[in-house]
């Protein structure tokens, strides 16, 4: 028999066409960091992705870029570096480290991270029409190391404290704590970002007794963990509103007790002197007449008596009334909410609130007196 098969040429040919129309996606893969590559801001981070197998990559075309292909933030092809094509803000700011590309491996290393910098990256290798990526993340981070705490003047509203930080990436989280470490329920909190896209954070707090020793102002960067926080003790003297209306209204009770009472006493007293004398002549012209017993002196007392009293019950009534009118003018105008706690005019709001009620105050003492003045002057103008 004869042997069937291939000349030893026609079969090398044959594995080679063979190994050529083999599918490309088994040549090589490419691997990346696993997870988050953190980024401190102002310095410099490390990208590196592998081939896989192992094999030289030295003239293959290594392209990295963020979300555009066109646009690469550092292209190595045909065995060297080709800055004039990455775009802008990237140059002079890469290096890419070769020192393993014959095993595949290179490294991206950019200098002076910026927030611009965060988000995702694509190691793309090319060999001829072949080619594979990697993605990696990088996240950028800055924690600011001030935390400062203001407190304004106190208030008619209450204690304004807030709260700023700035420089820090990603936003942070930002709550108040009191002493033993319990969340304080926020009354505003705001953001905004700089020209490098750093956050500047901002939080109030109205405090409307003192009953907490001190608060915290807490900071954490979400990405990283690293905390900052500064506390502040609080003192009973930064709450005076409270002594302040006790002291007020002592006085509006005290001015309304003499201008008031003092005219109210003395028509009590010449309606008294009137009526022992009225009492004095009745009892005169009876004794020159036969008594009856329809002349009955209790009767006559018990109508003195309700008479007498009656100035006194006008007085009080009058006290009462502006007590009670001075009062809720300070509770309305103390619980009235025009400017919100966040807007830069609540100081301002604040000092019109506490101006506006002492003239408010004073208003309706004086008209309380005028009215008790006149009233009490003119009855007993009609008792005489």
């Amino acid at each position: 028999m004869e042997s069937i098969g291939l000349p030893l040429p026609r079969h090398c040919v044959v594995l080679l066409l063979l190994q050529m129309i083999t599918p490309s996606s088994e040549r090589f893969t490419v691997t990346g960091l696993q997870g988050k590559i953190l980024a401190p801001l102002g310095g410099l981070v490390e990208l590196s992705c592998q081939l896989s197998p192992p094999q030289s990559a030295e003239h293959m075309e290594i392209r990295w870029f963020r979300d555009r292909y066109t646009q690469p933030v550092h292209l190595y092809k045909n065995g060297k570096d080709l800055y004039g094509e990455t775009i802008s803000r990237y140059v002079e700011r890469t290096e890419l480290l070769k020192g393993a590309i014959r095993e595949g491996k290179v490294i991206l290393r950019i200098f002076n991270v910026s927030v611009d910098d965060d988000g995702q990256y694509h190691c793309f290798f090319k060999d001829g029409d072949f080619y594979e990526e990697a993605i990696e993340e990088v996240k950028v981070t800055a924690t600011s190391l001030e935390v400062q705490i203001r407190v304004h003047p106190p208030n008619i509203k209450g204690l304004l404290v807030e709260c700023n930080s700035r420089g820090w990436f990603p936003q942070p989280q930002m709550e108040w704590r009191d002493s033993k470490g319990g969340l304080i329920p926020t009354t505003y909190e705001s953001h905004s970002q700089d020209v490098d896209k750093l956050f500047n954070m901002k939080m109030t707090l109205l405090l409307t007794q003192s009953s907490r020793e001190n608060i915290t102002c807490y900071l954490r960067n979400p990405v990283t963990g690293q905390e900052e926080r500064t506390s502040i003790a609080l003192s009973d003297q930064l709450f005076p509103w409270n002594t302040i209306w006790i002291m007020i209204l002592s006085m509006i009770l005290v001015l309304l007790l003499i201008f008031v009472m003092v005219p109210c006493i003395d028509l009590h007293r010449r309606l008294q002197i009137q009526q022992k004398g009225a009492r004095c002549s009745s009892q005169s012209s009876e004794c020159s007449r036969v008594f009856t017993r329809d002349c009955q002196p209790v009767t006559w007392c018990t109508g003195c008596c309700s008479k007498m009293r009656r100035p006194l019950a006008v007085g009080t009534g009058i006290i009462l009334s502006s007590l009670c009118v001075i009062s809720s003018l300070i509770s309305y105008l103390h619980h009235k909410s025009r400017v919100p706690a966040s807007d830069p005019h609540f100081q301002l709001d604040t000092v019109w609130l506490e101006d506006m009620t002492m003239i408010l105050c004073v208003l309706t003492v004086f008209i309380t007196m005028i009215i008790s003045f006149i009233y009490f002057r003119f009855r007993g103008l009609l008792q005489i």
